[in-house]
């Protein structure tokens, strides 16, 4: 059961109602607030009925026009992935493939030698992908009766819980005999054929199999959580593996965009990356890929969009969404926060907690929901969110950004943390290139930093936006707001202001 609007007071201090009227709308905007601090940060977990916020992207990902999701943690592509493969709709079959806790190693083993690079993993990819297309198409009545039937018998009956050991279970030998013994037809079972044929010729098969099958209802494969074997990157062998595979899956899902390109084929095989990881790819044919690529980019314009959406699902979730303005103050104050040690200069709501994030939604969302977390958790007789809870919970925030951080940087740098330190070190939001080259010099004297080279440290801190740069006019330039930007080496380096409190670093 939703809120009624008219149940959370934000008029003027002049129109007080009456002590009655007062009571139910502390009582509505607590309840609010009980439902705000409830809020995930992870998107497999959120109520996507209630709360997808539908950007333009998606109806593009939908209509089969972009295959490549590519965008920074926590900007919404595992939403966009849930809601993609939560689809109820008798025409539309889907299969989300995370590699979670994934083990790489055995992706890494089924290369195809017989090539280098990244193509040594564009077969055992489209293997992936054929095979779920079939195991989609043994649960879709449209499809003609004895094929399904065999695909059911292959792919759906007893069928194991993992990804992982649905893999091993399709490379059996002799899994599928009825499948790979047999012409695209699927005809009797030859059950030596099928203890023989290699990776490829199983490809061949599935490829022919799904083609002369294929029926007019749209297929999703969605790959997402790629980033799981992102680690050691530093190490060379390591980092060509990675890349190599993540290539590979860009380049299958290209041919195979391009196989079933004809009129009435709806198989999309979707790939989600972090914008980071896609940067690290270099190939000749990545250009011919932004055809297929979308990235998801947020502005303080559209967050509040998105803000405006959330809060006014969480008042009702079948109401209307109501403006950014009038949803942002059923939660907050309309005082500004004062700014600096005289506090001559305000600072609205909105503003204040925005100069702390990264502009992306998972920091929105965890700002809010500790904004209310406090309320629930007050002694007090709050009926707003007030400049005082904003304040507390920026530092709980700043703890929360730098862990963030921590975790997606550790992968190319594992001694993230002992750089925190040494940032906090230096005691000033602002210094030179020269400043932290020299402080980095001396502790790896005293520490064991494996890093050895501070410059591409720093290069790798303005690629998260842990630092930007201080322009002429007071000007800062962070990467998550422009992404064309490459570190200045002659500009004065700056701290992201969320990181201030967590760093220990005064004003």
């Amino acid at each position: 059961m939703g809120i009624d609007l008219d149940d959370i007071y934000v008029g003027d201090e002049s129109e007080k109602p009456s002590d009655q009227t007062t009571l139910i709308k502390k009582a509505a905007f607590y309840k609010l607030c009980e439902e705000i601090s409830d809020w995930k940060l992870e998107a497999r977990l959120e109520d996507n009925n209630r709360y997808f916020f539908h950007i333009n992207e998606v109806q593009r990902i939908e209509q089969g026009k972009r295959s490549f999701v590519i965008g920074r943690k926590g900007c919404g592509k595992t939403a966009i992935s849930e809601y993609l493969c939560n689809q109820v709709s008798p025409l539309t079959f889907s299969v989300k493939l995370t590699f979670k806790n994934f083990p790489f190693n055995e992706l890494y083993a089924l290369k195809d030698y017989g090539y280098t690079g990244s193509h040594q993993y564009i077969t055992v990819w489209k293997f992936l992908i054929y095979s779920h297309i079939c195991q989609l198409m043994a649960q879709n009545e449209g499809i003609e009766s004895s094929v399904r039937e065999k695909l059911h018998r292959a792919y759906v009956e007893n069928q194991a819980p993992t990804l992982p050991r649905r893999i091993n279970r399709w490379l059996d030998r002799d899994f599928g005999l009825e499948l790979f013994g047999v012409s695209a037809n699927i005809g009797a079972p030859a059950r030596q054929e099928a203890q023989n044929i290699s990776l490829i010729g199983r490809v061949n098969k599935l490829e022919d199999i799904v083609l002369a099958s294929l029926d007019a209802a749209k297929y999703l494969i969605v790959f997402d959580e790629l980033d799981e074997d992102y680690k050691n990157i530093t190490d060379q062998d390591q980092f060509d593996k990675y890349t190599s595979l993540i290539t590979g899956l860009f380049k299958a899902t290209q041919d195979v965009r391009s196989v079933f390109s004809g009129e009435g084929h709806n198989l999309l095989p979707i790939v989600f990356l972090r914008d980071d990881i896609y940067e690290l790819i270099q190939d000749s044919d990545k250009t011919k890929w932004n055809d297929l690529k979308i990235e998801l980019d947020w502005d303080a314009e559209r967050i509040k969009k998105l803000i405006a959406f959330r809060i006014s699902r969480a008042i009702d979730p079948l109401g209307v969404t109501l403006s950014f303005d009038d949803a942002w103050h059923k939660l907050f104050s309309r005082t500004d926060l004062r700014l600096g040690n005289g506090g001559r200069k305000t600072l609205h709501s909105f503003d204040f907690i925005a100069r702390s994030t990264h502009l992306r939604p998972r920091d929105f969302i965890q700002y809010l929901k500790s904004c209310c977390e406090q309320v629930v958790n007050s002694d007090n007789d709050l009926s707003l969110i007030s400049p005082r809870i904003i304040r507390k919970v920026d530092t709980a925030f700043s703890n929360y950004l730098k862990s963030e951080l921590a975790d997606e940087i550790h992968g190319i740098v594992p001694d993230i943390n002992a750089i925190f330190d040494i940032i906090s070190q230096l005691r000033k939001w602002s210094f030179s290139v020269q400043e932290f080259t020299d402080l980095y010099n001396r502790q790896k004297k005293l520490t064991n930093l494996k890093e050895r080279d501070p410059v591409f440290v720093l290069q790798i801190l303005f690629l998260f936006s842990v630092i930007g740069n201080h322009w002429r006019g007071g000007r800062e330039m962070f990467r998550y707001k422009h992404k064309e930007h490459r570190l200045n080496f002659d500009d004065p380096i700056v701290v992201h202001r969320g990181l201030f409190k967590a760093l220990q670093i005064g004003i």
